[in-house]
C-alpha cells in the first residue's frame, strides 16, 4: 500500500503543471515527484474526509428544445425507486418544395414515417423470402426478400412491446431557435396513426429474380409507422395552390407538427437522431402521354430535419417512490442518505465541503506542510436500493456552482479547465460496473487546492453531478459547460449520501505528501 500511493504521489504530482508546494518551492516539475520521495523526503498518505451531499430538486423539467436534443428519447419505464418516466417528442415538420405540384387527380395511397432508434448492429437475425411477389401497378414482380432485424436498444423491460402512437400538434411550436421546456403540454389533435412495437428494427433489401436488380432497399435501418392517408390527402393534396403550401411560415402555422408517443405507461426508453426521422408520402396522379393517360406512382418527402423545432416532452409519476421522499425531503445543510439522480430533468446530485473538512485539510496544509497530490470525490451505488439489474451509468458531469455579482453562476471546475489538457487527466473513472455495488471516483483535486491552499472561497461554493456527458464541438473541444446530453439521458441510479456510520457514504479521498 506504501509503495502504490508513493507511485501515485509521484505520477499525479508531475501531472498537475503549474502546482505549488505548500512552501511556494517550486523545483522542475519532471523532477518534482522523484526529489519528494528521494531517500525518504517525503512521505505518502491516504486520508478519507466526510462530505454533504444532497438531491437537487430540478421539478422533473429541463430544456429539451433542439439546441439540446442530439438524440431524442421515447417510451415509458416505471420502476420502484424512481416511478414512471414517459418520453414523447414533438417536431415541426417542412415541405420539401413549396407551393408543389401533385399533378392531375393526386390520390394519396399511403403515408410512412420512419423511425430509426440506436440498435445492437452486432445482434441480427436474417429472414429470407425466395417466394416474395412484389406489388406493382404493372403486375406483381417475382423477387427475392430479406430482412436483417436488430434488437433495439433499450432501457428498461426488454422483451416488452410497446404502441408507438403519432397525433398531430395543434399548438404552435414556436421557433427553431426559440427554448423549450420538457414539462409543457402541448394539445393534440387527431391520432394518425400507430403501430404496435416489438422491441426490434429492421433493414429491407427487395431484388428482383429476374436480373437481381435492386426494387428496394429502406433507406437505414428502422420501424415503419403507417400514417392515414385520407389526413394528408385533405391536409396536403387538397390544398394544393392555396396559401397555405406557398411558404415555410404559412405551411408551420397550419400544420403545425407532429407528436410521437407510446400508449403504454412501462417498457423501455429508447433513443433516435431527431434529423433522421424520414415522412414519405405515396400517391398517384393522371399522366397523359401520347394520348395516354396512366397513374404512375411517386413520392413526395417532407423534411423533418435541421431547422425544424424539436422538443422533448417527459412526464413522471413519482407517487410512493422513496425518489420522491428523498428529492422532495433534500436537506442542503445535513446532507441526504440516498441519492437519487437521474436523467431528462431528474434530480442532480450537490456536493458540499464541510467546514470541518476544510479546516483538517488547512491544518495538514499550515502544521504538517502537507501538499495535496490527488483529491477524489468517491461515490458508491446502494447495493439494497440499486442492483445490476439495470446497467450502470457511465456518463457524467461535474460543474462548479459560484456566486457571481449577486447571482448564481455554474461553470467547469477548476479541474476540467486547468487539467483536461494533461494525458493522465481523467474528470471521474468507474470501477466495478458489473458489480454490487458500483463506485466513481471524480477528480477535485485543483478545486481543493484552491480553497485549503489559497484564498478561494468556499462558503458559496458546491460542486454538482449530474447524468450525461459534456458534448464537444467539431473540433473536438468542449462545447460549454451548458451543453450535455442530460436532456435525453435515460440512466439513473441510487447512490449513497452523507449517511454517518455507512462504510460506502460519499466521501472526499486524499492523496497527499509530508516531508
Amino acid at each position: 500500500m506504501t509503495y502504490t500511493i508513493k507511485r501515485t504521489f509521484a505520477v499525479l504530482f508531475l501531472a498537475i503543471m503549474g502546482s505549488a508546494l505548500l512552501y511556494n518551492c517550486e523545483p522542475d516539475p519532471d523532477s518534482l515527484g522523484e526529489q519528494l520521495f528521494l531517500d525518504g523526503a517525503a512521505q505518502g498518505n491516504e486520508k478519507s474526509f466526510d462530505l454533504i451531499a444532497y438531491n437537487i430538486n430540478n421539478l422533473d423539467t429541463i430544456q429539451s428544445d433542439a439546441s439540446k436534443l442530439t438524440s431524442a428519447v421515447l417510451g415509458a419505464f416505471n420502476e420502484s425507486q424512481f416511478g414512471m418516466q414517459k418520453a414523447s417528442y414533438l417536431t415541426q415538420l417542412r415541405l420539401s418544395t413549396y407551393d408543389p405540384d401533385f399533378g392531375a387527380n393526386a390520390v394519396v395511397d399511403s403515408v410512412v414515417l420512419a423511425v430509426k432508434p440506436t440498435y445492437a448492429s452486432d445482434s441480427v437475425t436474417t429472414t429470407t423470402n425466395e417466394d416474395y411477389m412484389h406489388p406493382d401497378p404493372a403486375g406483381n414482380i417475382a423477387a427475392k426478400k430479406v430482412v436483417n432485424t436488430y434488437p433495439a436498444n433499450k432501457y428498461g423491460k426488454a422483451k416488452t412491446s410497446m404502441t408507438i402512437k403519432v397525433h398531430e400538434v395543434s399548438d404552435f411550436l414556436d421557433g427553431y431557435t426559440d427554448k423549450a421546456s420538457s414539462g409543457t403540454i402541448y394539445n393534440v389533435g387527431s391520432e394518425i396513426g400507430s403501430k404496435v412495437f416489438d422491441g426490434n428494427v429492421n433493414l429491407v433489401t427487395i431484388t428482383k429474380d429476374s436480373d437481381a436488380s435492386s426494387i428496394y432497399t429502406s433507406s437505414a435501418v428502422g420501424v415503419r409507422v403507417n400514417l392515414d392517408p385520407t389526413f394528408f390527402q385533405n391536409k396536403i393534396i387538397a390544398k394544393k395552390g392555396q396559401p397555405e403550401l406557398k411558404d415555410v411560415s404559412n405551411f408551420i402555422r397550419y400544420f403545425r407538427g407532429l407528436r410521437i408517443s407510446v400508449a403504454e405507461d412501462d417498457g423501455y426508453l429508447m433513443q433516435f437522431s431527431p434529423n433522421d426521422l424520414e415522412l414519405v408520402m405515396y400517391y398517384k396522379y393522371d399522366k397523359t402521354e401520347n394520348g395516354t393517360t396512366t397513374r404512375p406512382q411517386t413520392t413526395y418527402k417532407f423534411d423533418l430535419g435541421a431547422g425544424n423545432t424539436h422538443i422533448g416532452s417527459y412526464v413522471y409519476n413519482r407517487i410512493g417512490t422513496p425518489a420522491k421522499t428523498a428529492i422532495e425531503g433534500s436537506n442542503p445543510t445535513l446532507g441526504d442518505a440516498r441519492l437519487y439522480t437521474q436523467g431528462m430533468g431528474g434530480a442532480s446530485i450537490g456536493v458540499k465541503f464541510p467546514e470541518t473538512t476544510i479546516n483538517q485539510l488547512k491544518e495538514l496544509y499550515q502544521k504538517d506542510k502537507a501538499a495535496i497530490i490527488s483529491a477524489k470525490i468517491r461515490i458508491y451505488t446502494d447495493s439494497n436500493a440499486w442492483t445490476s439489474k439495470y446497467y450502470k451509468p457511465t456518463a457524467f458531469t461535474i460543474t462548479q456552482r459560484d456566486i457571481v455579482d449577486g447571482k448564481e453562476k455554474f461553470t467547469f471546475t477548476n479541474d476540467l479547465l486547468k487539467l483536461s489538457g494533461l494525458g493522465s487527466f481523467a474528470l471521474y473513472k468507474a470501477y466495478d460496473l458489473d458489480k454490487n455495488p458500483t463506485y466513481y471516483d471524480f477528480t477535485v483535486t485543483q478545486s481543493v487546492k484552491d480553497i485549503v491552499e489559497g484564498e478561494a472561497k468556499y462558503a458559496d461554493k458546491y460542486l454538482k453531478i449530474d447524468m450525461g456527458s459534456f458534448l464537444q464541438t467539431a473540433s473536438g473541444t468542449l462545447a460549454g459547460q451548458q451543453y450535455t446530453s442530460r436532456a435525453y439521458t435515460r440512466d439513473r441510479a441510487v447512490f449513497v449520501g452523507t449517511e454517518p456510520g455507512n462504510a460506502n457514504r460519499i466521501q472526499l479521498r486524499v492523496i497527499y505528501g509530508t516531508k
